[in-house]
């Protein structure tokens, strides 16, 4: 199992290989820059070599960027998005730049303008940003989200939808996050549960789509369509739950990231539990 979690990029990108390594991480999930500002400098080129010869050399087999919360490719405000889909292509840009071959997102929110309509707009977004990058060296995960209010891509439907009308449906895929589903009504706690989940994922989507996964408890219930991770083992998913996830063969070569609530201060003793639930 690719196992780590989301680091701090301060003073440096290049700085954020060995802070995951410190958490024994084999992954890791990053910003590419300063998440609550639209603004940023380029990303210096040098750094970005540090960043990848830091990146072997710490043993960190696979890095993914989230994109910025500003960002909403569904917004039917015409400002806000022209400013989104250029951040998000600035976001393409580097992680090229980086090495990074998946970039994750949350579709967005429609803001009253309906599901179907929200929809369209992250697919045309997409398209959009695809067009002006040019190549398939970024391939583009859209995650499921808990579904709060008017937030797109809370279930395999919305998610399979959105990818149905891109151009380039080769490069782009999904982010399984664990704290988002069990929120919106997907039970991964059991066991039975967690097979149907995977069972409509495949038939849905298809399992070749699932190229990322976070992987958080939840404080708020199944279908509570409440945002909230907690520490593994500490919410209502548990470690028998999380145990589904650490025996599924199908996952073992995509990056599982945590997300969780004492971020890196939390993620040794939590990436331990992980690897404790592995079958031997």
């Amino acid at each position: 199992m690719l196992l780590g979690g989301h680091v701090s990029i301060s003073g440096g990108v290049s700085l954020a290989p060995e802070r995951a390594r410190q958490t024994t991480a084999d992954c890791m999930q990053i910003f590419s820059k300063n998440q609550m500002q639209w603004k940023a400098k380029p990303l210096d080129l040098e750094e970005a070599d540090k960043f990848l010869k830091n990146s072997k050399q710490q043993g960190i087999v696979e890095t993914v960027i989230h994109d910025s919360y500003l960002i909403n490719l569904g917004s039917p405000d015409k400002s806000l998005l022209k400013q989104s889909r250029e951040a998000f292509l600035d976001e393409m840009v580097r992680a090229k730049h980086l090495g990074v071959r998946y970039l994750i997102f949350h579709p967005g929110s429609h803001m009253g303008s309906g599901e179907r309509v929200g929809m369209k707009r992250v697919a045309e977004s997409m398209n959009w940003a695809r067009a002006e990058f040019g190549s398939g060296d970024v391939e583009l995960l859209l995650e499921i989200t808990a579904g709060a209010g008017r937030v797109l891509g809370q279930s395999f439907d919305q998610l399979a939808r959105i990818i149905d009308q891109l151009e380039d449906q080769k490069n782009a895929g999904v982010c399984f996050d664990t704290c988002h589903a069990y929120a919106a009504g997907y039970d991964v706690r059991t066991r039975n549960g967690y097979e149907k989940t995977f069972g409509l994922f495949e038939e849905v989507l298809g399992l070749d789509r699932l190229k990322a996964m976070h992987i958080n408890d939840s404080k708020g219930a199944l279908g509570s369509h409440l945002d909230r991770h907690e520490q593994i083992g500490k919410g209502l998913i548990g470690l028998e739950g999380f145990r589904n996830f650490m025996n599924d063969a199908r996952w073992e070569n995509i990056p599982i990231i945590l997300e969780t609530p004492k971020a890196e201060k939390g993620y040794k003793q939590e990436l331990k539990l992980l690897r404790s639930l592995i079958k031997k």
